[in-house]
């Protein structure tokens, strides 16, 4: 059992263009569990299918790890004692394992070709269709030519069972003539995730081995590999599946499945650690957590066997929760996910001041750092653009003399309050018998050049008087226009 700063978990993912919420999910209760007990989280890189990967990839699953704020103590860019973390650059290594393994006769290279293997299972599937196929152990006893192509095997035993205790679904128990003569490493000198995986615990001091349920089968493999090598295995926790509407494996077909995309959509990355972490672990009916409430809460104890089925509105819910609430997402933190899409648009406010008093209007509503960065970008207009909603709110026979009071209601210098402002107009308004819907209407589209906007005097506090007076102005002119 590891103690408080021995905890060494890792995550390590396969670069396939993007990092995957799922496995986001897998690294974030590693990184939580590092982080609870003061020990170290690695990150290794599975970049051993060469089709697949790439450093464009491997980039992508960096920068997302970075934006959800998971740091990681071991691995690339901040390097450590256990390197290479790329397991593309481990070769030589599994290949120094898997030749003891053959020395020990403990694997064995196997020289079946595709077509026997082919045959073979044509052969078993006609005789046994209901049992699934396993490698009839051809090259078991067959002579040893290292110069032909072969693949490398491990030699399985044929009785008994392979045990451990998963910190999730405690015993499991695999009868070892189920687990065949499994593959170790390819004709093209390439490991296959079994021993890799095995190799790569063991030299980088791993304690626990956190990875989805899906995993589960691989491990009885593994343990094998630990017990012929003489080492010590780590710990097991395998998590339950994230898992579409329909219960099947969550994919691209049926929802968005990169955090990437959950990025530019304008989720914090606050929200979405909240919203996986619940795949698999709870405290009680807490449903809203900050990063560093989840590190001091965590533990495995609170982690479930059951799979979770994904849903998009609840992950919005949650989104928009730590969007509206400033104790969640402070102003700094909003205007870091706002300023880069303000400025996509060629938009700056005029300082940090301004651009949190706009923050203040559009927070109560705004479900993502996009509608946002959308709903503000008329503060920080030189010129407005007006929809036509705007120019049709901007015509008629009251509005001149609509706009023509605010204007007169609007401070020369200083700041607006806005709830003196509004006091004042209400009163003008119900003196003119007027419903103050009609009357803020063209206010509110000479100020935005929209109908829709935050609340029209918290508009006019943000915008202060120099630029209040300039749109009311500008607005009128186009009232006037439009009534000659």
């Amino acid at each position: 059992m590891s103690t408080a700063g021995s905890v060494r978990v890792r995550y390590a993912p396969s670069p396939s263009g993007y990092l995957h919420i799922g496995g986001a999910r897998t690294a974030l209760f590693n990184w939580l569990w590092a982080r609870n007990q003061g020990g170290t989280f690695v990150l290794r890189v599975e970049d051993t299918d060469q089709e697949r990967s790439s450093i464009e990839s491997v980039r992508a699953v960096l920068d997302a790890m970075k934006w959800l704020g998971m740091d990681w103590d071991e691995g690339p860019e901040v390097g450590g004692p256990h390197g290479p973390y790329f397991q593309s650059e481990r070769r030589a290594r599994y290949r120094e394992v898997v030749e003891s393994l053959i020395a020990q006769g403990k694997a064995y290279r196997c020289y079946c070709t595709k077509e026997e293997l082919a045959a073979a299972r044509e052969a078993h599937n006609a005789q046994f269709p209901k049992q699934p196929f396993v490698y009839p152990g051809t090259c078991r006893n067959r002579k040893d030519t290292p110069d032909l192509p072969h693949v490398v095997r491990f030699l399985a035993p044929q009785t008994g069972s392979t045990d451990f205790i998963d910190k999730v679904f405690g015993k499991v128990s695999t009868p070892n003539n189920q687990l065949y003569d499994f593959v170790l490493m390819r004709s093209d000198g390439f490991p296959l995730y079994n021993l890799a995986c095995v190799v790569d615990d063991h030299d980088m001091a791993i304690t626990l081995a956190a990875r989805g349920r899906d995993h589960l089968g691989n491990t009885p493999h593994q343990l094998l590999i630990y017990a012929a090598l003489g080492w010590q295995p780590p710990d097991f926790a395998h998590l339950p599946m994230m898992l579409d509407a329909k219960g099947a494996k969550l994919s691209k077909r049926t929802a968005s499945v990169a955090v990437q995309d959950y990025r530019d959509r304008g989720y914090p990355a606050q929200a979405v650690l909240n919203y996986i972490v619940r795949f698999g672990w709870s405290y009680g009916d807490q449903e809203i957590f900050t990063p560093a409430q989840l590190v001091e809460l965590f533990s495995w104890d609170r982690v479930s066997k059951s799979d979770g089925k994904f849903d998009e509105k609840k992950f919005a819910d949650v989104a928009f929760e730590h969007l509206k609430t400033p104790e969640l997402t402070p102003n700094e933190r909003y205007a870091e996910g706002v300023t880069p899409l303000l400025a996509a648009n060629g938009l700056k406010p005029a300082d940090t001041a301004q651009l949190y008093s706009a923050i203040a209007t559009v927070r109560p509503r705004a479900r993502t750092f996009v509608e946002a960065a959308s709903t503000m970008e008329f503060y920080f207009k030189g010129t407005l653009d007006y929809d036509a909603a705007a120019r049709a709110a901007l015509s008629g026979a009251q509005v001149a003399a609509v706009l023509e009071h605010t204007i007169s209601l609007v401070p020369q210098e200083g700041a607006i309050e806005a709830a003196a402002l509004e006091a004042q107009f209400k009163a003008w308004v119900d003196s003119q018998g007027m419903k103050m819907k009609d009357a803020a209407q063209p206010v509110r589209a000479a100020l935005t050049g929209r109908t829709v906007s935050p609340g029209l005097f918290d508009v006019m506090a943000v915008l202060g008087p120099k630029v209040t007076s300039e749109r009311l102005r500008q607005g009128l002119q186009l009232a006037r226009g439009a009534t000659t």
